[in-house]
C-alpha cells in the first residue's frame, strides 16, 4: 500500500547550520524529497546564530553539506525549497522576526499553515527554545504544528520532568516527537512484524521456552570530537536510558491492541515500569584503557581530547535485567553498551530453552547448544536462528548452522532511520516516538544507577569489554552470545 503524500508545510531547523543538519536532516530531506515524498511547495527554513547567512548563501553551504554526505544536490530542489532566517541572541523580538518570516514563506508558497519545528541543538537549549516558540505564538498556526526534539531529554529524572513540564506549558502530547534515530532502523520496526506477524515465534515469546535475552549496542570508536559532551553523560545517560530501554521494551512488550502510537507505547510504558531496578553486584561499569586493533595504537578514554586525566565517567556499562510480569518472570535480560569494543554491533540474541532429555547421549553426541535467535539491527542487518543438524559421516555427530536471512540481500539498500521518522513526523504518526511517561519511566530505572557507588573496570581498546561483564553471565551459567 502506498503512503499518503504529505501535506505541504515549513520544516524549521533550529541549529539549522550543526553537524546533524549536515550530516542526517538535509541528506534525509533531500532523499525525501527526490522520492517523491514531500509536496513540491514544502519550505525548509534553517535558522541558527549566524548573522553572516542569507538565503543563498545558505544554499551554497546545504549543497556541499549534500556532496559531503555522497549525494549530488538538485540545483532547483534547493533553490526552490531551502531558505535561512538568523535567530541573533535568541530574545524576544528575534523569535517575533522568526514568526513573521515563517508567514511569509506562506503567504508566498500559498501553504496551508502546517510547521514542523526539528531541535537539532545542544540539550540544554531545548528549554530556551521551547519557551521561545511558545511565547512568539509559533506553538499553534492555521494548520497543524509538531515539535521534534533530539535526545538527550534529560541527564535525570528531576531535569526530564522539568524538560516535560516546559514543553507541556506551550505544546500538547499529540505535538511532540521526541526522537530517538534507532526507533527509526527497519530491523528495529521489524521486531513487532517478526513476533505478531509470525505466530510460530510469537507463541514461543514467554518465559516456557526462552531462557535468556542479551541485547547489546557496542561502538568500534571512541568518543571522537564528543569529548566534552561524554565527560558530562557517560554510556549509561548515552545509550542505555534511551537506545537500549527502548529495544528492550519492543522485545518484551505484549500484543497491543492496534499498531497504532497510543497503543504501541502503552504496551512499552508497561514494560518499562515492569523493570526491577537492578542491585549493585548485577551492573558493570568500564572505561577503556590504552589498546590495539588492526595493529593500530588506540588511546586510553583519559588519553582523549576534551577528557579529564582522572575521570570516572563509564564509557561500558552491562547488567542483568529482570521483567517482573507474567511473561518474563525469572527471564534474565543482559544488556551492555560500551566503546572502543571489538566491532560495531547491535544485535539482540534470544536463547531458547535445550530439549529436556539429551536424546543421542548413548551415540556418542548430544545436543549442548540452545537454539539462539540474532536479530542483527546494525549492520549487516538480518536475522540468523542458529540450529544443530545432523553433520555428515559416522560416527553421529551434531554441528550448529545458520537459517540466515538478509535485508540488503532481499532488499537492497535500507533507507536512512532519519528519512523514516522525518516522514513519520509529516504524516503525524508517532508510533516510533517516546512518549513523555517513557522517558520518565526509563529515567526511573537510570537514576538509582547512578547514584550507586562504583568501580571501574579497565578494558583495553579494540577488546570485547571488561572481563567482569562475562563473569556477571557466568553466575548463572551463560555467556555472551558473540557468533
Amino acid at each position: 500500500m502506498n503512503r499518503p503524500q504529505p501535506e505541504p508545510l515549513v520544516f524549521v531547523i533550529m541549529g539549522g547550520t550543526g553537524d546533524l543538519t549536515s550530516r542526517k536532516l538535509l541528506p534525509a530531506i533531500h532523499a525525501l524529497a527526490h522520492r517523491g515524498l514531500l509536496d513540491e511547495r514544502t519550505c525548509v527554513l534553517g535558522v541558527a546564530r549566524s548573522g553572516d547567512l542569507d538565503d543563498e548563501s545558505y544554499r551554497s553551504w546545504a549543497r556541499k553539506a549534500l556532496r559531503d554526505a555522497g549525494l549530488e544536490p538538485e540545483g532547483s530542489w534547493c533553490d526552490r525549497c531551502l531558505h535561512f532566517n538568523s535567530i541573533g541572541e535568541g530574545k524576544d523580538e528575534d523569535y517575533a522576526a522568526l514568526a513573521h518570516r515563517i508567514a511569509e514563506l506562506e503567504e508566498q508558497q500559498g501553504l496551508p499553515g502546517n510547521r514542523a519545528f526539528y531541535l537539532s541543538l545542544p540539550a540544554q537549549a531545548f528549554a530556551p527554545t521551547i519557551q521561545g516558540l511558545g511565547g512568539a505564538q509559533l506553538a499553534s498556526s492555521k494548520g497543524w504544528t509538531r515539535i521534534v526534539i533530539e535526545k538527550p531529554f534529560g541527564r535525570d529524572l528531576a531535569s526530564a520532568r522539568d524538560l516535560n513540564a516546559t514543553v507541556h506549558e506551550h505544546f500538547a502530547e499529540e505535538q511532540v516527537y521526541r526522537i530517538d534515530h534507532y526507533l527509526g532502523k527497519e530491523t528495529v520496526q521489524n521486531l513487532m512484524v517478526f513476533r505478531f506477524g509470525n505466530a510460530i515465534f510469537e507463541d514461543l515469546w514467554n518465559r516456557d521456552r526462552i531462557e535468556s535475552v542479551q541485547i547489546t549496542v557496542a561502538e568500534s570508536l571512541g568518543v571522537e570530537k564528543r569529548g566534552a559532551f561524554y565527560e558530562t553523560a557517560g554510556a549509561l545517560r548515552d545509550v542505555f536510558q534511551n537506545h537500549l530501554l527502548q529495544v528492550l521494551a519492543l522485545v518484551a512488550l505484549e500484543v497491543p491492541m492496534t499498531y497504532r502510537a497510543d497503543a504501541v507505547r502503552h504496551e512499552k510504558l508497561k514494560v518499562l515500569n515492569s523493570i526491577r531496578i537492578p542491585e549493585p553486584e548485577d551492573v558493570v561499569w568500564g572505561q577503556y584503557v590504552h589498546g590495539r586493533s588492526g595493529g593500530q595504537a588506540l588511546a586510553g578514554y583519559r588519553e582523549e581530547k576534551g577528557i579529564a586525566r582522572d575521570s570516572q565517567v563509564e564509557t561500558y556499562v552491562a547488567m542483568r535485567l529482570a521483567v517482573d510480569n507474567w511473561r518474563w518472570q525469572g527471564v534474565p535480560f543482559f544488556v551492555r553498551t560500551g566503546k572502543r569494543l571489538d566491532r560495531k554491533l547491535t544485535r539482540i540474541a534470544v536463547s531458547f530453552r535445550q530439549p529436556p532429555v539429551c536424546l543421542f547421549e548413548s551415540m556418542g553426541s548430544c545436543l549442548l547448544h540452545h537454539n539462539d535467535l540474532l536479530i542483527t539491527l546494525q549492520p549487516d542487518e538480518g536475522f540468523s536462528l542458529l540450529m544443530d543438524v545432523k553433520a555428515p559421516g559416522i560416527p553421529l555427530s551434531l554441528a550448529r548452522i545458520p537459517l540466515h536471512f538478509s535485508y540488503a540481500e532481499a532488499f537492497g539498500q535500507l533507507p536512512e532511520a532519519y528519512e523514516t521518522l522525518l516522514l513519520d513526523v509529516l504524516e503525524g504518526d508517532q508510533t516510533l516516538f517516546v512518549h513523555a511517561d517513557e522517558v520518565e519511566a526509563s529515567w526511573q530505572i537510570c537514576d538509582p544507577l547512578l547514584q550507586q557507588p562504583h568501580e571501574l573496570q579497565e578494558y583495553a581498546a579494540g577488546t570485547s569489554g571488561p572481563a567482569a561483564a562475562d563473569r556477571l553471565l557466568a553466575r548463572d551459567g551463560h555467556t555472551w552470545v558473540n557468533e
